[in-house]
């Protein structure tokens, strides 16, 4: 689980918004290529190919990792670590094991978005907690240049955002809130 790259690049005397030109890492959604799909407002968790859930945790410079965490990546302009942290210990660990209960079914391994009430003020508006599949995100139908990116997410407020997924593994994301 790499950070997904914002698709434009950001403003660096304000970081929570974009500048009108595209990041040279995520070209290819401008150029047409890969799926548009729904960026859900909750957190993320991961199910692995052994059947222990994980999840996502951000770690700041200087503060102690918590124990079992396997990190992934920093970022190098926030120095903050990307990584997994055992789902058990997590602070969602309790909304985790709802949403699981109320799967009906046996998850297979990957990554999802836990969303409900006890998740970021429920955004997503979903009475119960529940697991969404991020390989089987809702399909968007979007415009591909900034202009029309914007007009789309500021009429979609709904939304948290896009993620765009390229055949070969890529992916490019944009927030509501780069505009807001």
């Amino acid at each position: 689980m790499n950070k997904i790259p914002t698709l434009f690049l950001r403003d660096p005397d304000d970081r929570k918004r974009v500048l009108p030109e595209a990041n040279p890492v995520c070209q290819w959604v401008l150029d047409g290529e890969g799926t548009p799909t729904r960026k859900y407002d909750g957190t993320c968790v991961m199910l692995d190919e052994d059947g222990t859930w994980w999840a996502r945790r951000e770690v700041r410079p200087g503060r102690t990792r918590p124990p079992g965490y396997q990190p992934v990546m920093t970022d190098e302009v926030t120095g903050k670590t990307v990584g997994w942290e055992p789902i058990g210990q997590s602070s969602y660990a309790r909304y985790h094991a709802e949403a699981l209960a109320g799967l009906g079914e046996q998850p297979r391994s990957g990554t999802y978005e836990l969303i409900g009430p006890k998740i970021n003020g429920n955004p997503e508006g979903v009475p119960g907690h529940e697991l969404v599949a991020h390989a089987e995100a809702e399909r968007l139908e979007v415009p591909r240049d900034l202009g029309g990116l914007r007009a789309w997410l500021l009429a979609h407020p709904q939304y948290e955002g896009i993620v765009w997924h390229h055949p070969d593994g890529r992916r490019a994301k944009l927030k509501h809130r780069d505009f807001a």
